[in-house]
């Protein structure tokens, strides 16, 4: 189904597959593309060697382009995982933002682009059943690879328009923003792990190519307390963490 979003500029990609059980997406998951300019990665998410794509990609001056159709599974994702699934393709809305990430000089996201981004997430929101706590970055479903969108998006933003989740916590629960827990006691750390798979978070595994706590942690930190990326637990992660959570449990459909 097509974006009702005006303005939108077609550049179909050959990279998708069918959804997993025909499922309708209930999540909307954000990315950077981490190359040095828009012609770039349109290129490469319409590169049938690269098999990598997402259904919209943004620029920084708000020109939006639809590459794969909303139904279909795109190819953004990659090895990730949240709430126990490992296809997050299959349940997932893939939006792509221009900017040149961490490896090229990551800069704050333009207003036209995140205005656009704005207008895009509602149109989505309004169609698909994507709750608020399904609203996320690359990084928080693939934590040891990715890092993007980064810890200049603004997912506060977002949260006033009624796009995802950013709950205020009041100084005095949380501390400063540069309160570290040095050497954390276990009751810190299971609480935290607790936190982190009861929002949706994977957590480390046996195999070798899972990411460790430390990953996990600093992805959190990227989206949740992103004045704070350290990969240590702080008191504000815990916090945030625990709000989440209440705001997810009290959810009539969480």
């Amino acid at each position: 189904m097509m974006a009702s979003v005006p303005g939108i500029i077609h550049r179909p990609s050959p990279n998708f597959g069918p959804r997993a059980d025909n499922r309708a997406p209930d999540m909307l998951l954000l990315h950077y593309t981490g190359m040095r300019t828009a012609q770039e990665a349109l290129a490469r998410l319409c590169d049938p060697a690269a098999q990598v794509s997402a259904h919209y990609l943004i620029d920084e001056d708000g020109s939006l382009y639809k590459l794969v159709e909303d139904d279909r599974r795109a190819w953004h994702a990659g090895v990730a995982h949240w709430e126990g699934d490992p296809d997050v393709n299959s349940r997932s809305i893939g939006i792509e933002l221009v900017n040149p990430g961490h490896e090229f000089g990551y800069r704050p996201f333009p207003e036209p682009q995140i205005k656009r981004l704005i207008a895009l997430a509602h149109d989505l929101l309004a169609r698909y059943p994507i709750a608020p706590w399904h609203i996320l970055g690359h990084s928080d479903v693939a934590p040891a690879r990715k890092t993007d969108p980064g810890e200049l998006f603004p997912w506060a933003r977002l949260a006033e328009e009624g796009i995802g989740l950013f709950p205020y916590v009041a100084d005095e629960a949380a501390h400063s923003l540069s309160d570290p827990m040095d050497a954390p006691c276990h009751e810190t750390i299971t609480e935290l792990t607790d936190l982190l798979s009861g929002f949706g978070y994977g957590l480390p595994q046996k195999n070798q190519n899972s990411p460790g706590l430390e990953d996990i942690i600093r992805a959190a930190q990227r989206h949740w307390t992103p004045k704070t990326v350290t990969g240590v637990v702080n008191a504000p992660l815990l916090a945030i963490l625990r709000a989440l959570c209440a705001i997810k449990a009290a959810a009539p459909s969480a």
